[in-house]
């Protein structure tokens, strides 16, 4: 009896320490929501949705102080995209050779690159993006407007290197769930399909990968999240200048505007920071809500599977 007693108030004791857990993460998510709500909002009431968001100006420090992040907006979308464009594919077929071609030894060879990659700090990819894209890009950038008089030359620090960099970040999270999902499907599928005389390319691309998609488009999701988000190495090998997404163009993200200028920022510029961060915060919480759905799905798949 006393046993019982203790034992169900350990029980209780562990769900007053969880439920508190919980509560003090859905106050924390909650407290950031509502201060970017109410930093964000002012500006935005103040020079008005449509100037900001279409404006193509961006001058806060001028005498007539202009707003528009339409370059900054489209810079970072399109950044993203063509990003996910070439880290996704890689990303993918990397997990495919991890989890169904490679011995292993070379899995594990690969393995260990890729929990490096993940491992390295922002800034770190930032400084060789500098001192090892930069350049090589800077080469071709002069070979592909050699006698251009009107072209304004980057150093290498333009769309393309962001880009590069982007993609290479987001390898990690691509590669490591993109190989988790194939290895949860069934070993069934790979038998039917060998049965039918499919070899082993075919098995994979078009038995196992369809069969692992809802998992992969959690890896496709979670990457571009990862891709949005990224502030400091993208700061590096940007420009930083806010132009129109030209491959060969400096540019700014809405993350890299947040960073390089919040230390000076004054009266309404620094809300307009903050109008700005409310925006990123926004677009992350859809890709976070969008990562939620497709699990959601994969997991009533593979429960009624």
């Amino acid at each position: 009896m006393k046993y019982e007693k203790k034992r169900k108030a350990g029980e209780l004791l562990a769900r007053i320490f969880f439920f508190s857990c919980a509560v003090f993460t859905v106050s924390a998510v909650g407290a950031v929501t509502f201060y970017m709500v109410y930093m964000g909002l002012p500006a935005l009431r103040q020079i008005g949705l449509e100037e900001v968001l279409m404006g193509t100006r961006w001058k806060p420090t001028a005498a007539a102080p202009e707003f528009g992040i339409f370059y900054i907006l489209l810079t970072s979308l399109l950044g993203t995209v063509l990003a996910a464009a070439v880290g996704v594919p890689l990303g993918i077929l990397t997990a495919v050779y991890l989890a169904e071609l490679a011995d292993r030894r070379k899995a594990g060879l690969v393995r260990a690159a890729v929990e490096v990659l993940a491992g390295i700090p922002s800034v770190i990819y930032g400084l060789l993006g500098i001192y090892v894209l930069n350049p090589v890009i800077y080469r071709v950038e002069r070979l592909v407007f050699a006698g251009s008089v009107s072209h304004s030359f980057t150093g290498g620090a333009n769309l393309i290197s962001a880009v590069i960099v982007l993609a290479i970040m987001m390898l990690p999270t691509v590669i490591h769930i993109s190989e988790t999902a194939i290895r949860a499907v069934r070993p069934g599928i790979r038998e039917v399909s060998l049965a039918l005389g499919a070899d082993r390319v075919q098995t994979v691309f078009r038995s196992v990968l369809p069969a692992a998609r809802p998992g992969i488009l959690t890896a496709v999701i979670l990457g571009v999240g990862r891709a949005a988000g990224e502030s400091m190495a993208i700061t590096l090998v940007s420009g930083g200048s806010v132009n129109a997404p030209f491959p060969f163009h400096s540019v700014r993200f809405l993350t890299t505007a947040i960073v390089s200028e919040m230390g000076y920022a004054q009266g309404l510029h620094r809300q307009m920071l903050f109008t700005i961060g409310l925006i990123l915060f926004g677009f992350i919480l859809l890709v976070n809500a969008a990562a939620n759905r497709i699990l959601g799905k994969e997991a009533k798949a593979y429960g009624a599977g």
